[in-house]
This record gives C-alpha cells, structure tokens and sequence, in this order.
C-alpha cells in the first residue's frame, strides 16, 4: 500500500531544467535541503520543492498518511488513487507550476506558499470520511452520497467487506478486491447508470431503488457467511450466460492474476458481440481502462493487462512489438485505454466459463485522455 501511496507523489514525473533567477540564483540557493537530499535527480518541479524544503517535506508525509487511512477504509480503492492523482495534477497547475516547466527563483517562494497551503488542506479533508462520499465521480457515488440512507447502507458494505477480505491471504485478498470492483460495474449495468456522470440527479431518482436493493442484497449476503470470506469471494467460476457480466468476470480475473490493480483500472465493460452455438460461444467485449500509475507503452504490463503494446504517438495498439520494439515512453496517469477483445467461453454444467488467459489477441484498441 505504501508503494502506491508514495508513487503518488511523483505522477507527473516529467523532465525539469534547473530554476534560475535573474540574479543567476539557482533554486538549490532557496531550498536548504536541496543539495543534500540530491533533489535535483526528482524530474518533477512541484516534487523538488517538496524534496529541498523541510515545511513541504512534513505537509507531505501528513498527506501520505491521510492518503493511506483514506485508503484503508475503502474496499474499493482504485477511483480513490485516480480522484488523487487528479488531484496532483490540478494542485501543480493552480499553484502555476506547468507541465515540465521548471519553477523561477524568483517564484519559489510564492509557488511554495501555495503548495504547502494545499497539501495542509488536502491532509485535513481526507481525514473526514464524509470526504469519500464527497469525492464519487460516478453516476452511483453521486446519487448514494445524496441520500443519507443509502450512504449509511454503502458504509456498512464496505465496513463488512474489508472485514471479511482482511482474513484473507494477499493472493485471495488480491481477487477479493478486483471481485468487489466488479460488483459495483454489475450494479451501476442493472441499475441503468453507465455513462451518465453529468446527468442531474432528478433525472437519475428512478435509480434509487435500484442502488438500494443492491446494497441490501450484497450486505445480507455478507452476513449469511457469518465471517467466512470463502463463501463470499472466489465462489463464482462461471457466468450463467456469455454476456457483458461474463466478459467482466473473466477480465476481472485476468486483472487480478495478473496484479494489474497496481497499474490500471477496469472502469467500464460491454458486449459488443456474440457468436453462439449450445455448447461453445466467442463475445467481443470493449474494456475501458484508467492508468493508475506509469507504465511503458510497451512492457509485461502493458502485455498482460491492455492486451498489447501502443503506439505512444498515435495512441493505437502495436501488436507486434517485440522486445525490440519496447518503449521509454509511458502512459500518463487517468490515461483512458479502451481495447476490444474476443473472449472464449464453453458451456460447463455450472455455467458458461471462459479461458482466462492474457488478454491478448486484442481485436482494436485506443488510448485518449489524461495526456
């Protein structure tokens, strides 16, 4: 977990030229910490500053704190580090540091001031829970957190979740949370609310009721098992039919095996189409993913968890890419990456399984956003 919440600090890990003034200053004469911490081997403007100065340096470690209690408490912690690294990334440009800019002498003082006055105020909003109601950037995080009740119901899933997934080992914890990510894609598919962030919440009431029995059935589900997390995660082998939730079960699993949590985020799953027979079917599923920490456009992960390597300039799949081939360059973090991908599935007497190898042939692909 603290390799996560460290990584964090240095997202927008970009080449930075040395800061000088008019006076010829550098910005190793401003920050007393600088040469001695060898700040300047951190690329990223905003990460020297915290590097060469002990103020921000303590306003970090606090936030690294609040950032880990925040984490620990959501079964879900993936949309957790996305909003965060968002958060860097807005933080950097309203306190005027600009993309691989470095930051002037003579504005050091001024860019510190309102970095250390942020990350002050970062620390103590993420230390009240409400914050994680506060922060849903999803259709069904906004409506729960409006209705008190079911906010209530959502923390006391989550409270029985990490209850029973804390009794697992950390390969049976690792499916248990990419399983959980994948019951709350189910429910916002059955409860009609993918794809509508920004429709206002009026329009979104008729769902309430849909959250709410969801909720309820999960929970009551938990509290059957009567503490056994084996009863509740890594039960379901096969779908009951070849469809969208079969394609993001398979994916989910193919995820988890894999420890892509690390790096990327299954945010959305559909069934493009479907080709079946009584006992065989192939579904080609579209998979959207959100890049969580950097990772080169083509290496092991980004073969085992996209499916392929990219083309950084032109944002598509590079199948072929070989060893040869690999690249220095990385996605950046909230990167999109959508892929398309044919899954394989046989019908067994328990349900419709599917081959839950890499995922790769992958059909076609493209990755926007969050450059």
């Amino acid at each position: 977990m603290r390799f996560i919440v460290l990584s964090l600090l240095a997202l927008l890990a970009l080449p930075a030229a040395p800061a000088v003034g008019q006076s010829g200053r550098s910005i190793a004469d401003k920050l007393p910490l600088f040469a001695k911490n060898n700040c300047a081997q951190n690329r990223d403007p905003a990460n020297q500053l915290f590097c060469g100065d002990a103020e921000l340096a303590a306003a970090a470690e606090k936030l690294s704190a609040a950032i880990e209690a925040r984490l620990s408490r959501l079964p879900d912690r993936l949309p957790a580090i996305e909003e965060n690294a968002i958060w860097i990334r807005q933080r950097s440009l309203g306190c005027g540091i600009i993309g691989q800019a470095a930051v002037r002498y003579d504005d050091i003082d001024r860019v510190k001031a309102c970095l250390l006055n942020v990350t002050e105020e970062r620390a103590a909003i993420l230390r009240d829970p409400d914050f994680d109601c506060l922060a849903a950037n999803t259709a069904a995080g906004a409506l729960i957190c409006a209705d008190p009740s079911l906010a209530l119901a959502e923390t006391e899933l989550n409270g029985q979740v990490l209850s029973l997934i804390n009794k697992l080992n950390p390969t049976e914890a690792r499916f248990a949370f990419a399983e959980y990510g994948r019951w709350t894609r189910e429910r916002d598919r059955k409860c009609n609310l993918v794809g509508k962030e920004n429709v206002p919440l009026q329009e979104l009431s008729p769902a309430e009721d849909c959250l709410a029995d969801y909720l309820k059935r999960r929970t009551d589900e938990i509290l059957a098992a009567k503490g056994d997390a084996k009863k509740v995660f890594g039960r379901q082998i096969a779908a009951r039919l070849p469809d969208t939730d079969a394609v993001d079960f398979c994916a989910a699993r193919i995820h988890a095996a894999n420890s892509c949590g690390n790096f990327v985020r299954i945010n959305r799953v559909f069934a493009v189409d479907s080709q079946m027979t009584e006992q065989e079917a192939q579904v080609t599923g579209e998979i959207e993913m959100v890049v969580l920490a950097p990772f080169t456009t083509c290496s092991n992960v980004a073969s085992t968890c996209t499916g392929t390597c990219w083309d950084a300039r032109t944002g598509r799949p590079q199948p072929g890419a070989g060893n040869k081939e690999r690249s220095a360059e990385a996605f950046n973090v909230t990167r999109r990456l959508r892929i398309q991908r044919t899954f394989a599935f046989v019908k067994a007497a328990d349900g419709w399984r599917c081959r839950e190898d890499e995922l790769a042939p992958v059909n076609s692909g493209i990755a926007s956003g969050g450059s």
